[in-house]
């Protein structure tokens, strides 16, 4: 098995951890060693829930995101001189649910990628393609680099969260670019289908879901999301809807996850009305 160290970036609005980050975190530890850095002020009894699969654990509010946790994490990392052992080095964060699926087969595929970087999505836009960041595989020719060093440390508190985006997850893909790289994906998606599609992305062997698909479109993707439940991994299942009823509510829960065709549509011309009055679709 190849050696992975994973840069694990974690958050929690009320500074919990909870099943759905165990259940990632005890998955992906299987396949090589895990730094956890989570922006949120952790209690010990919290971080203990967790610990035991990870090779350091952070959990300090800092406000910068997700990319402040994967410096801290790759900063720990290189003061301890760990990161010449390791084959790849992997970005990974609790932005999405999962693994629903078995996560060895993912990391066989995107360790066949031949280039020097690959993430599970590319997502092409208008103007723009990236990879996205919440899960992204690196060789040593960019991880050991002075220029990702430089990249990874002067990671700062940006003013909003578009702005992390463009500077540092567009910017790593312009980054690896600019310093003679090569990087790819396991699945292409235009504009926000990681978000809308998440049935389709599973059906295609992605195994994670966006969080941000549980709210978004006035709930019209719930039918997606209870086809990904009754079909995934049955601890990944009970994992995702013991945080799902946590993070949204009991209430909310049971009336998103519909399957019923009238109330899907429904939905979504509540969303298409909402859209337009803001703008257009």
């Amino acid at each position: 098995m190849p050696d992975r160290l994973f840069l694990f970036a974690g958050y929690d609005p009320k500074s919990i951890i909870d099943d759905a980050l165990i259940y990632y975190v005890k998955k992906l530890s299987k396949y090589g060693d895990i730094i956890l850095c989570i922006d949120s002020d952790c209690q010990k009894s919290e971080i203990d829930k967790i610990k035991k699969y990870t090779i350091h654990t952070i959990a300090k509010k800092h406000g910068e995101y997700d990319f402040g946790s994967y410096k801290r994490a790759y900063q720990y990392a290189h003061d301890k001189k760990l990161l010449k052992k390791y084959d790849y080095l992997y970005l990974v964060n609790d932005s999405v649910f999962g693994p629903t699926i078995d996560i060895e087969q993912t990391l066989k595929k995107i360790e066949s990628v031949p280039n020097d970087a690959a993430g599970i999505i590319l997502s092409k836009h208008k103007t723009h393609v990236f990879m996205e960041s919440w899960f992204v595989r690196l060789n040593q020719k960019i991880f050991l680099s002075d220029w990702f060093y430089n990249f990874m440390l002067n990671i700062t508190k940006e003013k909003d969260k578009a702005d992390i985006t463009i500077k540092y997850e567009h910017g790593l893909t312009n980054l690896i670019t600019n310093n003679g790289c090569s990087w790819g994906a396991l699945y292409t998606v235009w504009g926000r289908e990681t978000y809308n599609q998440p049935k389709y992305l599973f059906c295609q062997g992605c195994p994670f879901i966006k969080k941000v698909s549980f709210v978004r479109h006035y709930g019209a993707l719930g039918k997606q999301i209870k086809f990904i439940l009754n079909h995934c991994d049955k601890d990944a299942s009970n994992a995702i809807m013991k945080t799902a009823y946590r993070l949204y509510g009991e209430q909310y829960m049971k009336w998103f996850l519909t399957s019923n065709p009238l109330k899907i549509l429904y939905r979504n011309i509540i969303y298409g009305i909402s859209k337009l009055k803001n703008g257009g679709i």
